[in-house]
Protein backbone atom coordinates (compact mmCIF):
# COMPACT_ATOMS: atom_id res chain seq x y z
CA UNK A 1 0.00 0.00 0.00
CA UNK A 2 1.33 3.44 -0.91
CA UNK A 3 1.91 5.46 2.28
CA UNK A 4 0.19 8.78 2.82
CA UNK A 5 2.45 11.83 2.72
CA UNK A 6 2.71 14.89 4.91
CA UNK A 7 2.69 18.25 3.08
CA UNK A 8 6.27 18.56 4.40
CA UNK A 9 7.61 15.27 3.03
CA UNK A 10 9.75 16.94 0.37
CA UNK A 11 11.21 19.36 2.93
CA UNK A 12 12.01 16.48 5.28
CA UNK A 13 13.71 14.59 2.46
CA UNK A 14 15.82 17.64 1.62
CA UNK A 15 16.88 17.82 5.27
CA UNK A 16 18.08 14.22 5.12
CA UNK A 17 15.47 12.84 7.50
CA UNK A 18 15.26 9.11 8.13
CA UNK A 19 11.71 7.87 7.57
CA UNK A 20 9.41 5.21 8.92
CA UNK A 21 5.89 4.11 8.04
CA UNK A 22 3.51 4.82 10.89
CA UNK A 23 -0.25 4.40 10.77
CA UNK A 24 -0.04 4.24 6.98
CA UNK A 25 1.96 7.49 6.74
CA UNK A 26 5.55 8.07 5.65
CA UNK A 27 6.91 10.20 8.49
CA UNK A 28 10.38 11.25 9.69
CA UNK A 29 11.58 9.13 12.59
CA UNK A 30 14.64 11.34 13.09
CA UNK A 31 16.55 14.19 11.49
CA UNK A 32 19.80 13.56 13.35
CA UNK A 33 20.11 11.83 16.71
CA UNK A 34 16.95 10.74 18.51
CA UNK A 35 18.68 11.37 21.83
CA UNK A 36 19.73 14.89 20.82
CA UNK A 37 16.22 15.67 19.60
CA UNK A 38 14.82 14.34 22.88
CA UNK A 39 17.14 16.52 24.98
CA UNK A 40 16.35 19.51 22.80
CA UNK A 41 12.66 19.24 23.73
CA UNK A 42 13.39 18.60 27.40
CA UNK A 43 15.77 21.58 27.69
CA UNK A 44 14.67 24.18 25.10
CA UNK A 45 12.27 23.74 22.15
CA UNK A 46 11.72 21.42 19.22
CA UNK A 47 9.21 21.20 16.39
CA UNK A 48 7.40 18.08 15.22
CA UNK A 49 5.44 17.47 12.04
CA UNK A 50 2.36 15.63 13.31
CA UNK A 51 0.27 15.99 10.16
CA UNK A 52 -0.40 12.25 10.32
CA UNK A 53 -2.92 12.94 13.08
CA UNK A 54 -6.53 13.11 11.89
CA UNK A 55 -8.88 16.09 11.96
CA UNK A 56 -12.63 15.43 11.86
CA UNK A 57 -15.00 18.42 11.91
CA UNK A 58 -18.63 18.32 13.06
CA UNK A 59 -21.16 21.09 12.49
CA UNK A 60 -24.87 21.16 13.22
CA UNK A 61 -27.51 21.18 15.93
CA UNK A 62 -26.70 17.62 17.00
CA UNK A 63 -22.88 17.80 16.86
CA UNK A 64 -22.59 17.87 20.65
CA UNK A 65 -25.10 15.05 21.16
CA UNK A 66 -23.43 12.77 18.61
CA UNK A 67 -19.95 13.33 19.98
CA UNK A 68 -21.08 12.84 23.56
CA UNK A 69 -22.54 9.45 22.59
CA UNK A 70 -19.31 8.31 20.94
CA UNK A 71 -16.62 9.35 23.43
CA UNK A 72 -16.18 8.41 27.09
CA UNK A 73 -15.92 11.90 28.56
CA UNK A 74 -18.59 14.60 28.95
CA UNK A 75 -18.16 17.08 26.11
CA UNK A 76 -21.12 19.11 27.35
CA UNK A 77 -18.79 20.47 30.02
CA UNK A 78 -16.56 22.08 27.40
CA UNK A 79 -16.77 25.80 26.88
CA UNK A 80 -16.08 27.33 23.48
CA UNK A 81 -12.41 26.93 22.50
CA UNK A 82 -11.75 24.21 25.06
CA UNK A 83 -10.39 20.70 24.47
CA UNK A 84 -10.78 17.43 26.34
CA UNK A 85 -9.01 14.05 26.32
CA UNK A 86 -11.34 11.08 25.84
CA UNK A 87 -11.54 7.45 24.78
CA UNK A 88 -13.58 6.09 21.88
CA UNK A 89 -14.96 2.71 23.00
CA UNK A 90 -17.03 -0.05 21.45
CA UNK A 91 -20.13 -1.60 23.03
CA UNK A 92 -17.92 -3.87 25.16
CA UNK A 93 -16.05 -0.86 26.56
CA UNK A 94 -12.87 -1.72 24.64
CA UNK A 95 -10.83 1.26 23.43
CA UNK A 96 -10.94 1.83 19.68
CA UNK A 97 -8.81 4.98 19.86
CA UNK A 98 -7.98 7.86 22.17
CA UNK A 99 -8.65 11.41 21.04
CA UNK A 100 -8.76 15.10 21.82
CA UNK A 101 -12.18 16.68 21.38
CA UNK A 102 -12.42 20.43 20.73
CA UNK A 103 -15.52 22.60 21.06
CA UNK A 104 -15.31 25.50 18.62
CA UNK A 105 -18.83 26.76 19.38
CA UNK A 106 -22.17 25.43 20.60
CA UNK A 107 -22.76 23.50 17.37
CA UNK A 108 -19.21 23.07 16.04
CA UNK A 109 -16.69 20.45 17.20
CA UNK A 110 -13.45 18.88 16.03
CA UNK A 111 -11.75 15.73 17.22
CA UNK A 112 -8.29 14.31 16.54
CA UNK A 113 -8.04 10.57 15.81
CA UNK A 114 -4.64 8.94 15.75
CA UNK A 115 -2.65 8.19 12.61
CA UNK A 116 -4.52 5.85 10.29
CA UNK A 117 -7.80 6.10 12.22
CA UNK A 118 -9.28 9.19 10.56
CA UNK A 119 -11.36 7.41 7.92
CA UNK A 120 -12.46 4.73 10.38
CA UNK A 121 -13.69 7.36 12.84
CA UNK A 122 -15.25 9.47 10.10
CA UNK A 123 -17.27 6.43 9.05
CA UNK A 124 -18.15 5.62 12.67
CA UNK A 125 -19.51 9.11 13.31
CA UNK A 126 -21.32 9.07 9.96
CA UNK A 127 -22.86 5.66 10.66
CA UNK A 128 -24.37 6.71 13.98
CA UNK A 129 -25.39 10.10 12.64
CA UNK A 130 -27.44 8.33 9.98
CA UNK A 131 -28.73 5.60 12.30
CA UNK A 132 -29.98 8.17 14.80
CA UNK A 133 -31.14 10.63 12.11
CA UNK A 134 -29.14 13.54 13.51
CA UNK A 135 -28.47 17.01 12.13
CA UNK A 136 -24.66 16.97 11.78
CA UNK A 137 -22.35 17.68 8.85
CA UNK A 138 -19.19 15.58 9.22
CA UNK A 139 -15.98 16.25 7.30
CA UNK A 140 -12.64 14.45 7.32
CA UNK A 141 -10.16 17.29 6.76
CA UNK A 142 -6.99 15.31 7.44
CA UNK A 143 -5.62 15.77 3.91
CA UNK A 144 -6.30 19.50 3.98
CA UNK A 145 -4.73 20.38 7.33
CA UNK A 146 -1.15 20.32 8.53
CA UNK A 147 -0.43 19.91 12.22
CA UNK A 148 2.76 20.89 14.03
CA UNK A 149 3.73 20.40 17.68
CA UNK A 150 6.06 22.96 19.24
CA UNK A 151 7.24 21.59 22.58
CA UNK A 152 9.74 22.44 25.29
CA UNK A 153 10.42 24.80 28.22
CA UNK A 154 10.84 27.80 25.90
CA UNK A 155 8.21 26.76 23.35
CA UNK A 156 5.61 29.28 24.52
CA UNK A 157 7.99 32.24 24.39
CA UNK A 158 9.37 31.06 21.05
CA UNK A 159 5.94 30.89 19.38
CA UNK A 160 4.65 34.04 21.08
CA UNK A 161 7.54 35.98 19.54
CA UNK A 162 6.17 35.06 16.09
CA UNK A 163 2.50 35.55 16.95
CA UNK A 164 0.22 38.51 16.35
CA UNK A 165 -1.38 37.87 19.77
CA UNK A 166 -0.31 37.14 23.34
CA UNK A 167 -0.30 33.35 23.77
CA UNK A 168 1.35 32.90 27.16
CA UNK A 169 -2.04 33.45 28.85
CA UNK A 170 -3.67 30.65 26.88
CA UNK A 171 -4.60 27.94 29.38
CA UNK A 172 -3.92 24.23 29.03
CA UNK A 173 -6.46 22.49 26.78
CA UNK A 174 -7.74 25.73 25.30
CA UNK A 175 -7.41 27.09 21.78
CA UNK A 176 -7.36 30.34 19.87
CA UNK A 177 -7.04 31.43 16.25
CA UNK A 178 -4.15 33.76 15.48
CA UNK A 179 -1.35 34.30 12.98
CA UNK A 180 2.09 32.76 13.46
CA UNK A 181 4.73 34.31 11.21
CA UNK A 182 1.87 35.68 9.13
CA UNK A 183 0.11 32.31 8.74
CA UNK A 184 -3.38 31.80 10.18
CA UNK A 185 -3.34 28.95 12.71
CA UNK A 186 -5.53 27.36 15.31
CA UNK A 187 -3.26 27.24 18.35
CA UNK A 188 -3.92 24.66 21.07
CA UNK A 189 -2.09 24.54 24.42
CA UNK A 190 -1.67 20.79 24.21
CA UNK A 191 1.04 18.24 23.47
CA UNK A 192 2.29 14.67 23.82
CA UNK A 193 5.72 15.18 25.41
CA UNK A 194 4.96 16.32 28.95
CA UNK A 195 6.55 19.67 28.19
CA UNK A 196 4.71 22.94 27.75
CA UNK A 197 3.96 24.09 24.25
CA UNK A 198 1.42 24.27 21.47
CA UNK A 199 -0.05 22.25 18.66
CA UNK A 200 -0.73 24.29 15.52
CA UNK A 201 -3.36 23.46 12.90
CA UNK A 202 -3.15 25.24 9.57
CA UNK A 203 -3.92 24.82 5.91
CA UNK A 204 -1.65 22.27 4.28
CA UNK A 205 -1.01 24.88 1.59
CA UNK A 206 0.80 27.02 4.19
CA UNK A 207 2.73 24.17 5.80
CA UNK A 208 6.07 24.65 4.05
CA UNK A 209 6.07 28.41 4.59
CA UNK A 210 5.39 28.16 8.32
CA UNK A 211 7.73 25.22 8.90
CA UNK A 212 10.60 27.24 7.42
CA UNK A 213 9.65 30.27 9.53
CA UNK A 214 9.80 28.23 12.74
CA UNK A 215 13.54 28.39 13.28
CA UNK A 216 13.63 25.60 15.85
CA UNK A 217 15.28 22.17 15.68
CA UNK A 218 13.24 19.57 13.77
CA UNK A 219 12.35 16.43 15.71
CA UNK A 220 11.01 13.10 14.48
CA UNK A 221 8.69 10.39 15.74
CA UNK A 222 11.58 8.61 17.46
CA UNK A 223 12.07 11.34 20.06
CA UNK A 224 8.32 11.90 20.28
CA UNK A 225 8.08 8.25 21.36
CA UNK A 226 10.86 8.44 23.98
CA UNK A 227 9.35 11.67 25.34
CA UNK A 228 5.83 10.23 25.69
CA UNK A 229 7.15 6.97 27.16
CA UNK A 230 8.93 8.89 29.92
CA UNK A 231 5.53 10.41 30.73
CA UNK A 232 3.74 7.06 30.65
CA UNK A 233 1.39 8.25 27.90
CA UNK A 234 -0.54 5.67 25.89
CA UNK A 235 0.31 5.04 22.24
CA UNK A 236 -2.70 3.98 20.19
CA UNK A 237 -2.13 0.69 18.40
CA UNK A 238 0.67 -0.28 20.76
CA UNK A 239 -0.34 0.23 24.41
CA UNK A 240 -3.84 -0.73 23.33
CA UNK A 241 -5.06 -2.27 20.10
CA UNK A 242 -8.66 -3.20 19.46
CA UNK A 243 -7.70 -6.41 17.65
CA UNK A 244 -4.41 -7.56 19.14
CA UNK A 245 -4.32 -5.97 22.60
CA UNK A 246 -7.91 -5.06 23.57
CA UNK A 247 -8.06 -2.92 26.71
CA UNK A 248 -10.74 -0.91 28.43
CA UNK A 249 -10.02 2.54 29.92
CA UNK A 250 -9.81 1.19 33.48
CA UNK A 251 -7.18 -1.40 32.58
CA UNK A 252 -5.27 1.22 30.57
CA UNK A 253 -5.14 3.58 33.54
CA UNK A 254 -7.20 6.33 31.91
CA UNK A 255 -10.36 6.04 33.97
CA UNK A 256 -10.17 9.84 34.45
CA UNK A 257 -11.39 10.12 30.85
CA UNK A 258 -14.60 8.19 31.66
CA UNK A 259 -17.77 9.90 32.85
CA UNK A 260 -20.22 7.13 33.69
CA UNK A 261 -23.03 9.63 34.24
CA UNK A 262 -23.11 10.04 30.45
CA UNK A 263 -24.84 7.51 28.18
CA UNK A 264 -22.02 6.78 25.70
CA UNK A 265 -21.36 3.63 23.70
CA UNK A 266 -19.45 1.28 26.03
CA UNK A 267 -20.78 2.82 29.25
CA UNK A 268 -22.94 -0.17 30.20
CA UNK A 269 -20.00 -2.56 29.88
CA UNK A 270 -17.78 -0.30 32.01
CA UNK A 271 -20.49 0.09 34.66
CA UNK A 272 -20.27 -3.64 35.26
CA UNK A 273 -16.55 -3.55 36.07
CA UNK A 274 -15.14 -3.43 39.58
CA UNK A 275 -11.91 -1.38 39.45
CA UNK A 276 -10.51 -3.55 42.25
CA UNK A 277 -11.13 -6.75 40.30
CA UNK A 278 -9.61 -5.95 36.91
CA UNK A 279 -7.60 -8.75 35.30
CA UNK A 280 -4.76 -6.35 34.39
CA UNK A 281 -3.34 -2.97 35.34
CA UNK A 282 -1.23 -0.71 33.14
CA UNK A 283 2.15 -0.21 34.82
CA UNK A 284 5.54 1.38 34.34
CA UNK A 285 8.77 -0.41 35.14
CA UNK A 286 12.50 0.09 34.97
CA UNK A 287 15.13 -2.53 34.21
CA UNK A 288 17.95 -3.05 36.67
CA UNK A 289 20.35 -4.04 33.88
CA UNK A 290 21.30 -2.30 30.63
CA UNK A 291 18.90 -3.79 28.09
CA UNK A 292 15.93 -2.48 26.10
CA UNK A 293 12.47 -3.94 26.74
CA UNK A 294 10.60 -4.39 23.47
CA UNK A 295 6.85 -4.43 22.79
CA UNK A 296 5.63 -8.01 22.95
CA UNK A 297 8.23 -9.12 25.50
CA UNK A 298 6.89 -11.29 28.29
CA UNK A 299 6.69 -9.99 31.86
CA UNK A 300 7.31 -12.66 34.48
CA UNK A 301 7.11 -12.81 38.27
CA UNK A 302 10.05 -13.80 40.47
CA UNK A 303 9.09 -17.46 40.10
CA UNK A 304 9.50 -17.21 36.32
CA UNK A 305 5.78 -17.42 35.55
CA UNK A 306 4.51 -15.27 32.69
CA UNK A 307 2.09 -12.73 34.08
CA UNK A 308 1.92 -9.97 31.48
CA UNK A 309 3.19 -8.23 28.39
CA UNK A 310 5.42 -5.25 27.58
CA UNK A 311 3.71 -2.75 25.29
CA UNK A 312 6.34 0.03 25.13
CA UNK A 313 10.00 0.26 26.04
CA UNK A 314 13.04 2.45 25.53
CA UNK A 315 16.26 3.68 27.05
CA UNK A 316 15.17 6.88 28.76
CA UNK A 317 17.45 9.66 27.47
CA UNK A 318 16.61 11.79 30.51
CA UNK A 319 17.25 9.13 33.16
CA UNK A 320 19.73 7.02 31.15
CA UNK A 321 18.02 3.82 32.28
CA UNK A 322 15.78 1.32 30.46
CA UNK A 323 12.08 1.91 31.09
CA UNK A 324 8.92 0.30 29.85
CA UNK A 325 5.14 0.10 30.02
CA UNK A 326 2.89 -2.93 30.07
CA UNK A 327 0.11 -4.90 31.71
CA UNK A 328 0.26 -7.18 34.74
CA UNK A 329 -2.37 -8.50 37.20
CA UNK A 330 -3.21 -6.13 40.10
CA UNK A 331 -1.54 -8.50 42.59
CA UNK A 332 1.81 -7.69 40.92
CA UNK A 333 1.30 -3.98 40.28
CA UNK A 334 2.45 -2.20 43.44
CA UNK A 335 5.26 0.33 43.20
CA UNK A 336 8.55 -1.39 43.96
CA UNK A 337 7.33 -4.89 43.13
CA UNK A 338 10.03 -7.01 41.45
CA UNK A 339 9.49 -8.38 37.94
CA UNK A 340 11.47 -10.10 35.20
CA UNK A 341 11.40 -9.12 31.53
CA UNK A 342 12.17 -11.65 28.83
CA UNK A 343 14.65 -10.10 26.38
CA UNK A 344 16.36 -12.24 23.73
CA UNK A 345 15.75 -15.47 25.67
CA UNK A 346 17.23 -13.96 28.82
CA UNK A 347 15.39 -12.79 31.94
CA UNK A 348 16.26 -9.28 33.08
CA UNK A 349 15.39 -8.06 36.57
CA UNK A 350 12.99 -5.11 36.72
CA UNK A 351 10.98 -3.12 39.22
CA UNK A 352 7.59 -1.43 38.97
CA UNK A 353 7.84 2.38 39.02
CA UNK A 354 5.36 5.20 39.27
CA UNK A 355 4.55 7.12 36.10
CA UNK A 356 5.46 9.57 34.82
CA UNK A 357 9.01 8.35 35.19
CA UNK A 358 10.33 11.92 35.38
CA UNK A 359 9.27 15.02 37.29
CA UNK A 360 8.92 18.15 35.21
Amino acid sequence: MIPRLSPLTQIHEQMGAKFTTFGGWKMPIRFGSIIEEHHCVRTSVGKFDVSHMGQIFLDGNDAEYLTNKLVSNDVTRLKDNQAQYAMITDHQGVILDDTLVYRNSSDSFMFIPNAGHDEEMFLRWTHFRDEWDLDVAIKNSTSEIAMFAIQGPIAVDSIEALSSDTLSDLKRFTTTVTTIAGITCTVSRTGYTGEDGFELLLSSNDAVTLWKALNFPSCGLGSRDTLRTEMGFLLSGQDFNHQTNPRNPLEAGVDFTVDLSQDFIGRDALLGLNPKELPFNFIGFSLLERSIPRPGSAILNEAGEKIGLVTSGTLSPTLNIPIGLGYVPPSYSSIGDPLQISIRNSLKPAMICSTPFINL
